[in-house]
């Protein structure tokens, strides 16, 4: 089971759902944990249950809200103690120190801290970093069309007495008025639509797709992201 951090006070439910959605149809198990403070998606996926903490299904990823840590979601699916989830990839979200500790985000195989460059979300998120134990690598991912020499040095210094050491390259998504107006269509249809996404955007997710998978032939994520974009 390979478990991928996202880490940061920026919301990003919606990203990492696409993400998800970009797994699942690559053959991957997928489970979403939502460990934020604001459990926002707890509001935007369709749910039958009432329940303040469950796991369900949204076009075949799993989604655990309300759980405190691994094994909360291990008795709730009713699996054997110690038992390792059945997933092959799962995406961990958090905007709290709390969420990084219980879920031990250092020892994911891959961890994204995804901000903006408003002070809120770089501080906050920053603060959630700064428990990791141990040196990690970590890969900024900017809501942004590019960030300056300035501000990236700004979120160096932000972290200079936390155990990270930054990935060179920064992955940017531009988020555009349009991708706002897209992502909030698709919240009130309930569907994962990418093909109404700026082109830019969908780069962004394609190219962070690869990165969690380590898909050799770049094709297999190109492939499935036109499946997604033509909704067969």
């Amino acid at each position: 089971m390979k478990k991928i951090g996202f880490i940061g006070a920026y919301d990003k439910t919606d990203v990492i759902l696409y993400i998800a959605k970009i797994l699942v149809e690559l053959g991957h198990r997928t489970l979403v944990v939502d460990a934020t403070t604001t459990q926002k998606a707890k509001y935007v996926i369709p749910k039958i249950e009432s329940a303040k903490a469950y796991v369900t299904s949204f076009e075949e990823i799993d989604i655990a809200v309300g759980m405190r840590n691994f094994e909360e979601i291990i008795q709730y699916l009713q699996l054997p103690q110690g038992s390792e989830l059945p997933y092959d990839v799962v995406l961990i979200d958090t905007n709290s120190a709390a969420g990084v500790a219980s879920y031990k985000l250092n020892e994911c195989e891959k961890i994204y801290f995804v901000t903006s460059m408003d002070m809120y979300s770089l501080k906050k998120g920053i603060e959630s970093l700064s428990i990791i134990p141990n040196k990690v690598k970590v890969t900024k991912v900017l809501f942004s069309r590019r960030a300056s020499k300035e501000e990236d040095d700004y979120i160096n210094y932000l972290s200079s007495n936390s155990n990270i050491e930054w990935e060179q390259q920064n992955l940017y998504f531009p988020y555009e008025s349009g991708d706002q107006s897209a992502i909030q269509l698709n919240q009130r249809v309930a569907k994962i639509k990418i093909g109404n996404l700026t082109g830019q955007f969908r780069e962004a997710l394609s190219y962070l797709a690869n990165q969690i998978t380590d898909e050799e032939d770049y094709k297999n994520i190109i492939k499935v992201f036109k499946k997604i974009e033509k909704g067969v």
